[in-house]
Protein backbone atom coordinates (compact mmCIF):
# COMPACT_ATOMS: atom_id res chain seq x y z
CA UNK A 1 0.00 0.00 0.00
CA UNK A 2 1.48 3.47 -0.78
CA UNK A 3 2.48 5.62 1.85
CA UNK A 4 3.67 8.72 1.93
CA UNK A 5 6.85 10.44 3.65
CA UNK A 6 7.13 13.48 5.36
CA UNK A 7 9.87 14.62 3.88
CA UNK A 8 8.25 14.65 0.38
CA UNK A 9 5.06 16.60 1.54
CA UNK A 10 7.00 19.31 3.26
CA UNK A 11 7.80 21.43 0.20
CA UNK A 12 3.86 21.55 -0.67
CA UNK A 13 2.46 22.33 2.63
CA UNK A 14 1.61 25.35 3.83
CA UNK A 15 2.57 26.75 7.39
CA UNK A 16 -0.18 25.43 9.89
CA UNK A 17 -2.17 28.34 11.35
CA UNK A 18 -1.18 26.86 14.97
CA UNK A 19 1.76 25.41 16.72
CA UNK A 20 -0.17 23.12 18.60
CA UNK A 21 0.91 19.74 19.54
CA UNK A 22 -0.48 16.43 18.67
CA UNK A 23 -2.65 15.94 21.77
CA UNK A 24 -3.97 19.61 20.87
CA UNK A 25 -4.56 18.87 17.52
CA UNK A 26 -6.30 15.38 18.70
CA UNK A 27 -8.69 16.48 21.46
CA UNK A 28 -9.55 20.04 18.80
CA UNK A 29 -10.64 17.21 16.25
CA UNK A 30 -12.42 14.95 18.84
CA UNK A 31 -14.25 18.25 19.79
CA UNK A 32 -14.94 19.73 16.65
CA UNK A 33 -16.17 16.22 15.28
CA UNK A 34 -18.16 15.62 18.73
CA UNK A 35 -20.00 19.48 18.30
CA UNK A 36 -21.12 17.77 14.91
CA UNK A 37 -22.34 15.15 15.78
CA UNK A 38 -24.38 16.93 18.81
CA UNK A 39 -25.91 19.75 17.05
CA UNK A 40 -26.90 17.32 14.16
CA UNK A 41 -28.08 14.56 16.06
CA UNK A 42 -29.38 16.00 19.43
CA UNK A 43 -30.10 19.50 18.42
CA UNK A 44 -31.62 18.70 14.77
CA UNK A 45 -29.28 21.67 13.82
CA UNK A 46 -28.62 21.83 9.93
CA UNK A 47 -25.41 20.32 8.83
CA UNK A 48 -24.62 23.40 7.24
CA UNK A 49 -24.34 24.95 10.74
CA UNK A 50 -23.12 22.29 12.40
CA UNK A 51 -20.18 22.20 10.13
CA UNK A 52 -19.39 25.92 9.96
CA UNK A 53 -19.71 25.70 14.24
CA UNK A 54 -17.83 22.25 13.94
CA UNK A 55 -15.01 24.10 12.44
CA UNK A 56 -15.01 27.41 14.35
CA UNK A 57 -14.60 24.92 17.59
CA UNK A 58 -12.20 22.97 15.74
CA UNK A 59 -9.43 26.22 15.37
CA UNK A 60 -10.29 27.50 18.62
CA UNK A 61 -9.35 24.40 20.92
CA UNK A 62 -6.35 23.87 18.39
CA UNK A 63 -5.41 27.34 19.50
CA UNK A 64 -5.39 29.48 16.51
CA UNK A 65 -6.09 32.79 15.93
CA UNK A 66 -10.20 33.23 15.15
CA UNK A 67 -9.80 35.45 12.39
CA UNK A 68 -7.26 32.81 10.30
CA UNK A 69 -9.56 29.81 11.00
CA UNK A 70 -12.89 31.91 9.63
CA UNK A 71 -10.40 32.73 6.42
CA UNK A 72 -9.42 28.52 6.22
CA UNK A 73 -13.28 27.84 6.99
CA UNK A 74 -14.38 30.55 4.38
CA UNK A 75 -11.75 29.82 1.87
CA UNK A 76 -12.43 26.05 1.85
CA UNK A 77 -15.85 26.82 1.28
CA UNK A 78 -15.82 28.75 -1.26
CA UNK A 79 -12.53 26.41 -3.81
CA UNK A 80 -14.99 23.42 -2.74
CA UNK A 81 -18.31 24.98 -4.41
CA UNK A 82 -16.15 26.60 -7.11
CA UNK A 83 -15.09 23.03 -7.84
CA UNK A 84 -18.08 21.32 -7.59
CA UNK A 85 -21.08 23.60 -7.49
CA UNK A 86 -21.70 23.90 -11.01
CA UNK A 87 -21.55 20.11 -11.08
CA UNK A 88 -24.32 19.56 -8.84
CA UNK A 89 -26.32 21.62 -10.48
CA UNK A 90 -26.05 20.39 -13.55
CA UNK A 91 -26.73 17.06 -12.29
CA UNK A 92 -29.91 17.93 -10.58
CA UNK A 93 -30.87 19.45 -13.90
CA UNK A 94 -30.91 16.64 -15.98
CA UNK A 95 -32.58 14.74 -12.89
CA UNK A 96 -35.33 16.98 -13.30
CA UNK A 97 -35.58 16.86 -16.61
CA UNK A 98 -35.51 12.95 -16.62
CA UNK A 99 -38.35 12.64 -14.59
CA UNK A 100 -40.35 15.64 -15.49
CA UNK A 101 -40.40 14.30 -19.09
CA UNK A 102 -41.34 10.66 -18.49
CA UNK A 103 -38.08 9.66 -19.38
CA UNK A 104 -37.44 7.84 -16.40
CA UNK A 105 -40.47 6.15 -16.64
CA UNK A 106 -39.88 4.85 -20.22
CA UNK A 107 -36.63 3.16 -18.95
CA UNK A 108 -38.64 1.85 -16.13
CA UNK A 109 -41.25 0.00 -18.19
CA UNK A 110 -39.24 -0.56 -21.27
CA UNK A 111 -36.83 -2.60 -18.73
CA UNK A 112 -40.37 -4.26 -16.67
CA UNK A 113 -41.87 -4.80 -19.88
CA UNK A 114 -38.63 -7.49 -20.62
CA UNK A 115 -38.46 -8.99 -17.53
CA UNK A 116 -40.71 -11.39 -14.93
CA UNK A 117 -39.99 -14.14 -12.47
CA UNK A 118 -36.54 -14.53 -11.15
CA UNK A 119 -34.87 -11.97 -13.67
CA UNK A 120 -37.69 -9.25 -12.04
CA UNK A 121 -34.57 -8.25 -9.17
CA UNK A 122 -32.29 -8.02 -11.64
CA UNK A 123 -34.32 -5.99 -13.87
CA UNK A 124 -35.11 -3.08 -11.03
CA UNK A 125 -31.18 -3.28 -9.73
CA UNK A 126 -30.43 -2.12 -13.48
CA UNK A 127 -33.36 0.75 -13.68
CA UNK A 128 -32.02 1.78 -10.29
CA UNK A 129 -27.98 1.92 -11.24
CA UNK A 130 -29.19 3.39 -14.71
CA UNK A 131 -31.20 5.93 -13.42
CA UNK A 132 -29.48 6.80 -10.59
CA UNK A 133 -26.32 7.84 -12.60
CA UNK A 134 -27.38 11.85 -12.79
CA UNK A 135 -29.84 11.68 -9.74
CA UNK A 136 -29.83 12.33 -6.31
CA UNK A 137 -30.38 9.37 -3.84
CA UNK A 138 -33.50 11.28 -2.43
CA UNK A 139 -34.91 12.26 -5.86
CA UNK A 140 -34.04 8.21 -6.90
CA UNK A 141 -36.05 7.09 -4.51
CA UNK A 142 -38.92 9.21 -4.65
CA UNK A 143 -38.81 8.57 -8.72
CA UNK A 144 -38.99 4.62 -8.24
CA UNK A 145 -40.53 3.41 -5.18
CA UNK A 146 -43.51 3.60 -6.75
CA UNK A 147 -42.23 1.15 -9.15
CA UNK A 148 -41.72 -0.93 -6.96
CA UNK A 149 -44.61 -0.72 -4.88
CA UNK A 150 -46.54 -1.21 -8.26
CA UNK A 151 -44.58 -4.14 -9.61
CA UNK A 152 -44.75 -6.09 -5.65
CA UNK A 153 -48.51 -5.83 -5.83
CA UNK A 154 -49.32 -6.83 -9.27
CA UNK A 155 -46.82 -9.54 -10.09
CA UNK A 156 -47.26 -10.77 -6.02
CA UNK A 157 -43.67 -10.44 -5.52
CA UNK A 158 -42.33 -9.42 -2.19
CA UNK A 159 -41.97 -6.01 -1.32
CA UNK A 160 -38.12 -6.50 -0.14
CA UNK A 161 -37.48 -8.90 -3.05
CA UNK A 162 -37.93 -6.03 -5.49
CA UNK A 163 -37.21 -3.17 -2.88
CA UNK A 164 -34.08 -4.13 -2.15
CA UNK A 165 -32.55 -4.54 -5.18
CA UNK A 166 -33.94 -1.13 -6.14
CA UNK A 167 -32.50 0.64 -2.92
CA UNK A 168 -28.92 -0.69 -3.62
CA UNK A 169 -28.70 0.50 -7.10
CA UNK A 170 -29.80 3.92 -5.75
CA UNK A 171 -27.48 3.79 -2.76
CA UNK A 172 -23.89 2.32 -4.88
CA UNK A 173 -24.36 4.95 -7.44
CA UNK A 174 -24.65 7.81 -4.53
CA UNK A 175 -21.49 6.61 -2.73
CA UNK A 176 -19.44 5.47 -5.75
CA UNK A 177 -20.03 7.26 -8.97
CA UNK A 178 -19.24 10.75 -9.62
CA UNK A 179 -21.18 13.13 -10.56
CA UNK A 180 -22.76 12.75 -7.03
CA UNK A 181 -21.63 15.14 -4.51
CA UNK A 182 -20.02 12.97 -2.05
CA UNK A 183 -17.66 11.46 -4.95
CA UNK A 184 -16.79 14.50 -6.34
CA UNK A 185 -15.66 16.61 -3.43
CA UNK A 186 -13.72 13.70 -2.43
CA UNK A 187 -12.23 13.55 -5.51
CA UNK A 188 -11.55 17.56 -5.23
CA UNK A 189 -10.12 16.64 -2.00
CA UNK A 190 -7.38 13.77 -2.56
CA UNK A 191 -6.67 15.57 -5.87
CA UNK A 192 -7.80 12.19 -7.51
CA UNK A 193 -8.30 11.95 -11.55
CA UNK A 194 -11.92 11.92 -12.57
CA UNK A 195 -12.01 9.50 -15.32
CA UNK A 196 -9.90 6.70 -13.71
CA UNK A 197 -12.16 7.26 -10.48
CA UNK A 198 -15.36 6.90 -12.43
CA UNK A 199 -13.94 3.69 -14.15
CA UNK A 200 -12.66 2.07 -11.30
CA UNK A 201 -15.92 3.38 -9.47
CA UNK A 202 -18.16 1.04 -11.91
CA UNK A 203 -15.52 -1.67 -11.57
CA UNK A 204 -16.11 -2.23 -7.79
CA UNK A 205 -20.13 -0.82 -7.56
CA UNK A 206 -21.01 -3.91 -10.51
CA UNK A 207 -20.12 -6.80 -8.19
CA UNK A 208 -21.36 -4.62 -4.55
CA UNK A 209 -24.64 -3.94 -6.07
CA UNK A 210 -25.13 -7.40 -6.90
CA UNK A 211 -24.26 -8.86 -3.29
CA UNK A 212 -26.19 -6.44 -1.85
CA UNK A 213 -29.09 -5.84 -3.94
CA UNK A 214 -30.43 -9.31 -5.95
CA UNK A 215 -28.35 -12.01 -3.16
CA UNK A 216 -29.25 -9.92 -0.27
CA UNK A 217 -32.92 -9.47 -1.06
CA UNK A 218 -33.61 -13.10 -1.15
CA UNK A 219 -32.79 -12.71 2.56
CA UNK A 220 -34.55 -10.00 3.15
CA UNK A 221 -37.65 -11.23 1.89
CA UNK A 222 -37.14 -13.71 4.22
CA UNK A 223 -36.80 -12.23 7.64
CA UNK A 224 -39.34 -9.11 6.89
CA UNK A 225 -42.29 -10.14 4.82
CA UNK A 226 -44.86 -7.14 4.59
CA UNK A 227 -47.45 -5.73 1.66
CA UNK A 228 -46.75 -3.10 -0.88
CA UNK A 229 -48.30 -0.24 1.23
CA UNK A 230 -51.13 1.18 -1.37
CA UNK A 231 -51.20 4.26 0.74
CA UNK A 232 -47.79 5.17 -0.85
CA UNK A 233 -48.12 4.39 -4.46
CA UNK A 234 -48.81 8.30 -6.14
CA UNK A 235 -49.90 9.01 -9.45
CA UNK A 236 -46.68 9.06 -12.06
CA UNK A 237 -45.16 11.87 -13.71
CA UNK A 238 -45.85 10.41 -17.17
CA UNK A 239 -49.84 9.73 -16.77
CA UNK A 240 -50.29 13.54 -16.95
CA UNK A 241 -48.10 13.30 -20.36
CA UNK A 242 -49.63 12.70 -23.63
CA UNK A 243 -46.28 11.27 -24.97
CA UNK A 244 -42.94 10.92 -23.55
CA UNK A 245 -39.20 10.37 -24.91
CA UNK A 246 -38.05 7.16 -26.66
CA UNK A 247 -36.11 4.39 -24.78
CA UNK A 248 -32.78 4.86 -26.82
CA UNK A 249 -32.91 8.54 -26.64
CA UNK A 250 -33.37 8.37 -22.91
CA UNK A 251 -30.64 6.13 -22.32
CA UNK A 252 -28.22 7.87 -24.14
CA UNK A 253 -28.72 11.28 -22.55
CA UNK A 254 -28.19 9.46 -19.18
CA UNK A 255 -25.05 7.90 -20.41
CA UNK A 256 -23.88 10.42 -22.74
CA UNK A 257 -21.77 12.42 -19.76
CA UNK A 258 -20.36 8.84 -18.17
CA UNK A 259 -19.45 7.69 -21.55
CA UNK A 260 -17.30 11.21 -22.61
CA UNK A 261 -15.81 10.93 -19.09
CA UNK A 262 -14.66 7.81 -20.07
CA UNK A 263 -13.10 8.56 -22.36
CA UNK A 264 -10.84 11.07 -21.79
CA UNK A 265 -9.78 8.55 -19.27
CA UNK A 266 -8.90 5.97 -21.91
CA UNK A 267 -6.98 8.56 -23.87
CA UNK A 268 -5.15 9.76 -21.36
CA UNK A 269 -3.82 6.66 -20.80
CA UNK A 270 -3.34 5.72 -24.29
CA UNK A 271 -2.23 8.89 -25.71
CA UNK A 272 -0.28 10.55 -22.59
CA UNK A 273 1.11 13.64 -24.64
CA UNK A 274 -0.77 16.38 -23.04
CA UNK A 275 0.58 18.21 -26.85
CA UNK A 276 -1.45 15.69 -28.43
CA UNK A 277 -4.42 17.34 -30.50
CA UNK A 278 -6.88 14.63 -29.97
CA UNK A 279 -5.85 14.26 -26.12
CA UNK A 280 -6.55 18.12 -25.94
CA UNK A 281 -10.31 17.87 -27.52
CA UNK A 282 -10.95 15.01 -24.92
CA UNK A 283 -9.11 16.78 -22.22
CA UNK A 284 -11.99 19.86 -22.66
CA UNK A 285 -15.13 17.65 -24.18
CA UNK A 286 -14.44 14.65 -21.45
CA UNK A 287 -14.37 17.47 -18.21
CA UNK A 288 -17.59 16.91 -15.99
CA UNK A 289 -18.48 20.50 -16.40
CA UNK A 290 -18.48 19.86 -20.16
CA UNK A 291 -19.83 16.61 -20.30
CA UNK A 292 -22.94 17.40 -17.86
CA UNK A 293 -23.64 20.65 -19.79
CA UNK A 294 -23.39 18.38 -23.14
CA UNK A 295 -26.06 15.92 -21.34
CA UNK A 296 -28.45 18.88 -20.57
CA UNK A 297 -28.29 20.38 -23.58
CA UNK A 298 -28.93 17.08 -25.49
CA UNK A 299 -31.67 16.33 -23.34
CA UNK A 300 -33.65 19.42 -24.23
CA UNK A 301 -34.28 17.91 -27.65
CA UNK A 302 -34.16 14.18 -26.46
CA UNK A 303 -36.30 14.20 -23.65
CA UNK A 304 -38.48 17.58 -23.20
CA UNK A 305 -39.06 18.49 -26.66
CA UNK A 306 -40.84 14.44 -27.84
CA UNK A 307 -42.56 15.18 -24.06
CA UNK A 308 -44.06 17.95 -25.62
CA UNK A 309 -42.41 21.19 -23.58
CA UNK A 310 -41.57 24.35 -25.52
CA UNK A 311 -39.36 26.68 -25.04
CA UNK A 312 -41.37 28.44 -22.47
CA UNK A 313 -41.28 25.27 -20.05
CA UNK A 314 -37.36 24.85 -20.13
CA UNK A 315 -36.37 27.92 -18.08
CA UNK A 316 -39.38 27.32 -14.97
CA UNK A 317 -37.83 23.31 -15.18
CA UNK A 318 -34.15 24.73 -14.89
CA UNK A 319 -35.16 27.18 -11.86
CA UNK A 320 -37.14 24.30 -9.97
CA UNK A 321 -33.87 21.89 -10.10
CA UNK A 322 -32.16 24.33 -8.58
CA UNK A 323 -34.00 25.27 -5.77
CA UNK A 324 -34.05 21.86 -3.81
CA UNK A 325 -30.22 22.01 -4.39
CA UNK A 326 -29.45 24.90 -1.91
CA UNK A 327 -29.06 22.81 1.15
CA UNK A 328 -26.88 20.20 -0.29
CA UNK A 329 -24.62 23.12 -2.02
CA UNK A 330 -24.43 24.68 1.56
CA UNK A 331 -23.73 21.11 3.30
CA UNK A 332 -21.00 20.37 0.39
CA UNK A 333 -19.47 23.61 0.73
CA UNK A 334 -19.06 23.98 4.86
CA UNK A 335 -17.64 20.22 4.25
CA UNK A 336 -15.34 21.68 2.39
CA UNK A 337 -13.96 24.72 4.80
CA UNK A 338 -14.05 22.15 7.73
CA UNK A 339 -11.71 19.93 5.28
CA UNK A 340 -9.37 23.03 4.85
CA UNK A 341 -9.82 23.87 8.91
CA UNK A 342 -8.23 20.30 9.29
CA UNK A 343 -5.75 21.01 6.99
CA UNK A 344 -4.56 25.09 8.12
CA UNK A 345 -4.41 23.72 11.47
CA UNK A 346 -1.84 20.99 11.58
CA UNK A 347 -4.32 18.16 11.35
CA UNK A 348 -3.65 16.74 8.22
CA UNK A 349 0.51 16.78 8.88
CA UNK A 350 -0.27 15.17 12.24
CA UNK A 351 -2.39 12.23 10.52
CA UNK A 352 0.85 12.30 8.07
CA UNK A 353 3.07 11.76 10.92
CA UNK A 354 1.13 9.40 13.32
CA UNK A 355 0.20 7.00 10.49
CA UNK A 356 3.44 6.45 8.91
CA UNK A 357 4.12 4.44 11.62
CA UNK A 358 0.86 2.54 11.78
CA UNK A 359 0.52 -0.83 10.19
CA UNK A 360 -3.25 -0.16 9.16
CA UNK A 361 -3.36 0.90 5.26
CA UNK A 362 -3.94 3.98 4.26
CA UNK A 363 -7.39 2.79 2.34
CA UNK A 364 -8.47 0.99 5.41
CA UNK A 365 -8.00 4.16 7.48
CA UNK A 366 -9.75 5.93 5.46
CA UNK A 367 -12.58 3.54 5.35
CA UNK A 368 -12.69 3.42 9.33
CA UNK A 369 -12.38 7.12 9.95
CA UNK A 370 -15.69 7.34 6.90
CA UNK A 371 -17.24 4.61 9.06
CA UNK A 372 -16.79 6.56 12.17
CA UNK A 373 -18.24 9.75 11.08
CA UNK A 374 -21.45 8.47 8.79
CA UNK A 375 -22.51 6.45 12.38
CA UNK A 376 -22.13 9.14 14.56
CA UNK A 377 -23.83 12.16 11.98
CA UNK A 378 -26.20 10.02 9.92
CA UNK A 379 -24.35 11.55 6.55
CA UNK A 380 -22.92 10.32 4.24
CA UNK A 381 -21.94 13.18 2.57
CA UNK A 382 -21.05 14.93 5.92
CA UNK A 383 -18.96 11.60 6.17
CA UNK A 384 -16.90 11.52 3.24
CA UNK A 385 -16.29 15.41 2.71
CA UNK A 386 -14.71 15.01 6.88
CA UNK A 387 -12.69 12.19 5.91
CA UNK A 388 -11.25 13.12 3.01
CA UNK A 389 -10.09 16.52 4.68
CA UNK A 390 -8.36 14.24 7.08
CA UNK A 391 -6.71 11.92 4.71
CA UNK A 392 -6.18 13.87 1.38
CA UNK A 393 -2.19 14.03 2.93
CA UNK A 394 -1.85 10.35 2.46
CA UNK A 395 -2.90 10.97 -1.49
CA UNK A 396 0.04 12.96 -2.07
CA UNK A 397 2.50 10.40 -2.97
CA UNK A 398 0.00 7.77 -4.34
CA UNK A 399 -0.69 6.73 -7.84
CA UNK A 400 -3.77 7.81 -10.06
CA UNK A 401 -5.55 4.53 -9.65
CA UNK A 402 -4.18 4.44 -5.76
CA UNK A 403 -5.58 7.85 -5.50
CA UNK A 404 -8.70 7.06 -7.15
CA UNK A 405 -9.33 4.06 -4.58
CA UNK A 406 -8.60 6.41 -1.54
CA UNK A 407 -11.87 7.82 -2.69
CA UNK A 408 -14.07 5.00 -3.29
CA UNK A 409 -12.85 3.62 0.10
CA UNK A 410 -13.89 6.79 1.58
CA UNK A 411 -17.11 6.46 -0.36
CA UNK A 412 -17.29 3.06 0.91
CA UNK A 413 -17.11 4.23 4.62
CA UNK A 414 -19.54 6.74 4.09
CA UNK A 415 -22.50 3.89 3.32
CA UNK A 416 -22.10 1.81 6.59
CA UNK A 417 -24.87 0.85 8.83
CA UNK A 418 -27.63 3.72 8.23
CA UNK A 419 -29.72 4.02 11.20
CA UNK A 420 -32.14 6.43 13.14
CA UNK A 421 -29.93 9.45 12.48
CA UNK A 422 -29.91 9.22 8.42
CA UNK A 423 -32.76 11.13 6.83
CA UNK A 424 -32.73 8.15 4.42
CA UNK A 425 -33.78 5.95 7.38
CA UNK A 426 -36.71 7.19 7.51
CA UNK A 427 -37.36 7.63 4.26
CA UNK A 428 -37.14 4.09 3.13
CA UNK A 429 -39.31 3.23 6.91
CA UNK A 430 -42.16 5.49 5.42
CA UNK A 431 -42.28 4.85 2.05
CA UNK A 432 -42.53 0.78 2.81
CA UNK A 433 -44.31 1.16 5.80
CA UNK A 434 -42.04 -0.66 7.75
CA UNK A 435 -41.39 -0.87 11.25
CA UNK A 436 -38.15 0.80 12.96
CA UNK A 437 -36.79 -3.04 13.36
CA UNK A 438 -37.97 -4.22 10.02
CA UNK A 439 -36.18 -1.00 8.38
CA UNK A 440 -32.70 -1.93 10.19
CA UNK A 441 -33.14 -5.65 9.25
CA UNK A 442 -33.19 -4.97 5.51
CA UNK A 443 -32.15 -1.15 5.13
CA UNK A 444 -29.55 -0.71 7.54
CA UNK A 445 -28.21 -4.35 6.59
CA UNK A 446 -28.22 -3.89 2.75
CA UNK A 447 -26.41 -0.62 3.48
CA UNK A 448 -23.96 -2.24 5.84
CA UNK A 449 -23.18 -4.96 2.94
CA UNK A 450 -23.04 -1.82 0.49
CA UNK A 451 -20.13 -0.57 2.74
CA UNK A 452 -18.07 -3.54 3.23
CA UNK A 453 -18.17 -5.59 0.27
CA UNK A 454 -17.05 -2.49 -1.67
CA UNK A 455 -14.22 -1.83 1.45
CA UNK A 456 -13.05 -5.07 0.41
CA UNK A 457 -12.79 -4.66 -3.35
CA UNK A 458 -11.17 -1.62 -3.24
CA UNK A 459 -8.13 -3.27 -0.98
CA UNK A 460 -7.94 -6.48 -3.83
CA UNK A 461 -7.44 -4.02 -6.27
CA UNK A 462 -5.34 -1.72 -4.54
CA UNK A 463 -2.98 -5.13 -3.90
CA UNK A 464 -3.66 -5.99 -7.82
CA UNK A 465 -3.13 -2.40 -10.20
Amino acid sequence: MTRLSVEMLAADTVEPITSAGHAQLGIAVLAGIAVIVLLITKYRLHAFLSLTLGSLVLGAIAGAPLDKVIASFTTGLGTTVAGVGVLIALGAILGKMLADSGGADQIVDTILARASGRSMPWAMVLIASVIGLPLFFEVGVVLLIPVVLMVAKRGNYSLMRIGIPALAGLSVMHGLVPPHPGPLVAIDAVGANLGVTLALGVLVAIPTVIIAGPVFSKFAARWVDVPAPERMIPQRVSEELDKRPGFGATLTTILLPVVLMLSKALVDIVVDDPENTVQRVFDVVGSPLIALLASVLVGIFTLLRPAGFGKERVSPLVEKSLAPIAGILLIVGAGGGFKQTLIDTGVGQMVLEISKDWSIPALLLAWLIAVAIRLATGSATVATVSAAGLVAPLAADMSTTHAALLVLAIGAGSLFFSHVNDAGFWLVKEYFGLSVGQTVKTWSVMETIISVVAGGIVLLLSLII
